[in-house]
């Protein structure tokens, strides 16, 4: 059971209108980082989770994704909706499809479920869900940086830190799985190549690089493949 309230989680409040502006927060919207795709995803693994603190964790967030569409929805509605007929708005999408939010992206294209990622393993949806929140920050950043009107910045400065929030969620119910750092998870058992780093490559100096991740004591440095395998 759902019960909507009509006030927001967060006020949202638009100064300035730019319905050029408007047409790039429909990547929030209908895009592949939005947040119609983090409610959606999130919601769908919880059918997938036993571990009944992770099935609540993912419900919660996922309602919040709901509400954080509803705002994205309503600042594209502020800055479309009662704006003059002048050429920027004739440039964007709302020239044609109205004003409003749609389920599309900054570029036209239409929302699909292919941006979703879930997998029916707690460890692989979370990780997954790790790559999403990053992927929605990185684009409320841009869209910070593009904004002029600072009561719109003042909004996705809000969804901006929520999205760091549930990465620290997700990462804590990885922990408490003992799975944050472990790439092992599952049935199958690797082989024995799985400590193996292979060095197929060199930078502009000739040079090949070293550091933890090809380092022992995790891993077993193989400087020339090729000569390894003759």
């Amino acid at each position: 059971m759902f019960f909507h309230k009509k006030e927001p989680i967060h006020v949202v409040d638009v100064g300035d209108a730019d319905p050029r502006f408007a047409q790039l927060l429909l990547e929030q919207f209908g895009g592949a980082t939005g947040e119609l795709s983090a409610a959606l995803q999130y919601w769908v693994q919880s059918f997938h989770i036993e571990n009944p603190g992770i099935k609540d964790m993912l419900q919660d967030i996922a309602i919040e994704e709901f509400g954080h569409l509803e705002m994205v929805g309503k600042l594209i509605e502020a800055h479309t909706k009662n704006v003059d007929q002048t050429d920027a708005y004739k440039s964007t999408l709302f020239a044609v499809r109205g004003m409003g939010p749609h389920f599309l992206d900054s570029q036209g294209s239409a929302w699909s479920a292919n941006y979703l990622n879930e997998g029916g393993d707690v460890v692989r949806d979370l990780r997954a869900n790790i790559a999403a929140e990053a992927g929605a920050r990185q684009t409320y950043e841009s869209l910070i940086k593009l904004a002029a009107d600072q009561k719109t910045k003042e909004t996705l400065v809000h969804l901006l830190t929520r999205e760091i929030s549930h990465t620290q969620m997700f990462m804590k119910a990885l922990d408490s799985l003992g799975k944050l750092t472990d790439p092992l998870f599952g049935n199958i058992q690797p082989d024995e190549t799985v400590d193996i780093y292979y060095n197929l490559s060199t930078n502009g100096n000739g040079k090949d690089e070293r550091g933890p991740w090809n380092s022992e004591p995790t891993f077993k440095y193989i400087a020339n493949p090729a000569e390894s395998k003759s």
